[in-house]
């Protein structure tokens, strides 16, 4: 019987597809990396460390409750929309006004990258959500608010937690 090597008999693949998809599998690892879904009580802690606690007239429970129904409290939870706009990071906050995606023609109003609002320390999340708040519909200016959680009780969101 003759012995076969398992070494291969030339390219398997193209040239450079392999550095193709290690460079597409080291994109996902980083991103993963830097994502973090937090818990309820984590999250409203850090909310009130950055000064969300009666923000606008805006309980830490009105907070909590729109992150959970946004994205589940994950930090790097990116939807993409029909008309090619992207909701990113914990409050789902959208490109087609508030951050800049690839679309150079958008507002920018909280003038950072989509990207910085998914990063888990949330500052840039934070003040942007601030901006957007300060529109005249406040957090109604999120459906998942208004259908979650305006005008329920909300003491739930933040119950147990040592803030």
């Amino acid at each position: 019987m003759e012995a076969r090597s398992w070494a291969p008999r030339g390219h398997l693949c193209p040239p450079g597809s392999m550095l193709l998809a290690f460079a597409s599998l080291l994109g996902c690892l980083l991103t993963s990396s830097q994502a973090r879904v937090y818990s309820r009580c984590e999250l409203a802690k850090v909310l009130q460390d950055f000064g969300m606690e009666g923000y606008r007239g805006y309980t830490l429970a009105d907070w909590v409750c729109l992150a959970y129904f946004t994205s589940g409290f994950n930090t790097a939870a990116v939807d993409h929309e029909a008309d090619g706009s992207t909701n990113n990071g914990i409050f789902q906050i959208n490109s087609r006004k508030w951050c800049k995606n690839l679309n150079t023609d958008v507002p920018n109003v909280c003038q950072v990258y989509c990207s910085d609002l998914l990063n888990p320390n949330l500052k840039d999340t934070v003040i942007c959500a601030m901006k957007i708040t300060q529109q005249p519909q406040g957090l109604a200016s999120w459906e998942a608010w208004r259908r979650h959680c305006q005008g329920k009780d909300l003491t739930d969101w933040v119950d147990g937690c040592d803030l």
